[in-house]
């Protein structure tokens, strides 16, 4: 184990000591224990703007997106009844909270590794090699826009509304979600700091909104307002509360969703000083105060909209609460423009970690050209990412038919998400198994054996009841056609990733008399890759000999000279 004064690093490029607080030393676990992945990137070549303020808002600004202001309607419909949907909010809270318990876990034995979920799944499941990292990179590509073009949407539609223009025409919205995206993404490319400073501002706004709307609702269940019988809602609050399960699984999934985004930091985790003493500290901050703030505006709502407006609002659940508590237009144009701001605040910190996931999946090798993916130039800025995220998002902003694709899009990002949740929570057994092997000494923090049953068991909630039918038929769901679509796309998605590797790892290389071998590559701006090799099978055992474990020249560490000329995939 190494010592205090060896987990100490000196970043020259920027002008700072960096100090990692994991008492594991990079020897002994992160580089030695897993060989396959990512090469681990001690001073980041993205620098360090990511302090404890952006910790906390990267999480909230991630957090609340749409989801509060709109979700609240599909989650009461799945439910059928106030009391349930209030508990429901609870459950989401604690699950993240278990969650999140497993991500701190994981960010305490490998300090150094950006990208979350695509570097913990690579340490967790290490064989076969190279499987979850192409699976997990290969859905993460697909689904890249994830639900950003949703939320881009619903942005251009609170700018339209805000500004008294027309919002329902399709192509007005789809065209401003496009510029507003746009607009995002340069930021991003633009500068780390500056983006950083934005989404803080924004999500003090957004944190300011909510707290406004958490007070007012008190005033109205005190009958200061135009509100008749704000208590209508509570009296019977468990009336209509359903048993069937796709409508509580489909609920729950809205409920995640609201809260997705409580790991957002742990994307950035090597641009953080400090960062698993930063994160222990402020993450559960994050969450905790969102959870707070949701389920009191939660409660202003059911005060101030009656139950079966709420459950018919669709997108529109925070733009009633304004109408019957004030009652007029301007505070519906008020309204619509801090959901806007909001909306914006939460695509630029989807895009800032997101971003850095792509470049994890990059830096595996197992996409094409990992130097682009893994280069910080010209704007020290992962500018590659950026530019997939944004070509996708378009795109499927532009193609989809209008009316389902909200709830679709979250859906769809769910089944697989559950899927890869499930696994990494599973994984982080595994992983003490392996720090076992090895001697390393207990992590800094770790979770309860009881909290991680827990998230695989919400997990395996999430996963098997969608499948089961919603009352009034298979055409019931949230969307207008076949309920479990999601699901079975999710599936499909999982099973491409499985095709992909089986013939790019596999078959190709057993048809070509070839292995797949990984190649560490350093870049000048301080940046490092992995692309994987074709190795001709008859010099396999000359490459082995003169390539480490992570795929770097042997020669190279006496600064002798070696050329390498197998072929990149």
């Amino acid at each position: 184990m190494a010592s205090k004064e060896d987990s100490k690093f000196v970043d020259e490029k920027h002008g700072i000591n960096i100090e990692s607080v994991s008492d594991d030393s990079l020897p002994s676990y992160e580089d030695a224990a897993v060989t396959t992945g990512a090469p681990t990137e001690k001073i980041s070549p993205l620098g360090y703007h990511v302090d404890w303020i952006s910790v906390i808002f990267l999480n909230v600004s991630k957090m609340i997106g749409t989801g509060v202001f709109s979700t609240p309607g599909s989650i009461l419909k799945g439910v059928g009844s106030i009391g349930l949907s209030l508990i429901f909010w609870v459950i989401g809270y604690f699950f993240a909270g278990a969650q999140l318990a497993v991500y701190l876990e994981y960010a305490s034995y490998f300090p150094h590794r950006s990208g979350a979920d695509v570097a913990y799944l690579e340490k967790a499941y290490p064989r076969p090699r190279f499987l979850m990292p192409t699976a997990f990179a290969v859905q993460s590509v697909i689904l890249s826009f994830s639900s950003s073009n949703a939320i881009a949407i619903v942005l251009a539609r609170y700018i339209l509304v805000a500004a008294g223009a027309d919002h329902q025409s399709t192509w007005n919205v789809r065209g401003l979600a496009v510029g507003a995206y746009t607009v995002i993404i340069l930021i991003g490319i633009a500068s780390t700091k500056w983006s950083l400073r934005l989404s803080n501002a924004i999500g003090v706004v957004k944190v300011i909104t909510l707290i406004f709307i958490s007070i007012t609702g008190l005033v109205v269940l005190g009958g200061h307002t135009r509100v008749e019988d704000p208590h209508a809602n509570f009296r019977r609050a468990f009336e209509g509360t359903t048993s069937n399960g796709n409508g509580l699984a489909t609920a729950l999934v809205k409920v995640n969703f609201a809260y997705a985004g409580f790991e957002n930091a742990f994307n950035v985790l090597n641009e953080v000083k400090n960062p698993v003493k930063t994160m222990k500290r402020y993450a559960p901050i994050s969450l905790t105060a969102v959870f707070i703030l949701y389920f009191f505006c939660n409660i202003a709502y059911f005060a101030a909209i009656p139950k079966e407006e709420i459950r018919t609002s669709g997108e529109l659940t925070a733009s009633l609460f304004f109408t019957a508590v004030f009652g007029n237009n301007r505070s519906v144009t008020a309204l619509s423009a801090l959901v806007a701001v909001s909306s914006f605040g939460n695509l630029l910190a989807v895009v800032i970690g997101s971003s850095r996931i792509i470049r994890e999946c990059g830096r595996q090798g197992v996409l094409p050209y990992p130097r682009f993916w893994a280069s910080t130039r010209p704007f020290n800025t992962p500018l590659g990412p950026y530019l997939l995220k944004w070509v996708l998002t378009v795109i499927v902003i532009l193609a989809p038919p209008a009316g389902d694709a909200f709830n679709f899009i979250v859906d769809i990002q769910s089944y697989p998400a559950n899927v890869f949740t499930f696994l990494l929570t599973l994984g982080l057994w595994f992983v003490r198994k392996r720090r076992k092997a090895i001697g390393a000494p207990r992590g800094e923090f770790i979770a309860w054996n009881v909290v991680l049953i827990f998230t695989m068991a919400v997990n395996v909630y999430l996963l098997v009841l969608p499948w089961v039918p919603p009352e009034g038929g298979i055409y019931a769901g949230d969307v207008s056609f076949f309920y479990a679509t999601y699901c079975i796309v999710g599936l499909g998605f999982l099973a491409i990733s499985a095709i992909v590797y089986a013939l790019v790892i596999v078959i190709l290389p057993k048809l070509g008399n070839y292995t797949i071998r990984q190649q560490l590559e350093r870049l000048p701006d301080g940046a490092q890759a992995n692309s994987l090799v074709r190795v001709p099978n008859d010099q396999l055992a000359e490459w082995d000999a003169t390539h480490d474990e992570h795929g770097d020249v042997i020669e190279r560490k006496s600064d002798s000279p070696h050329d390498t000329t197998q072929k990149p995939l």
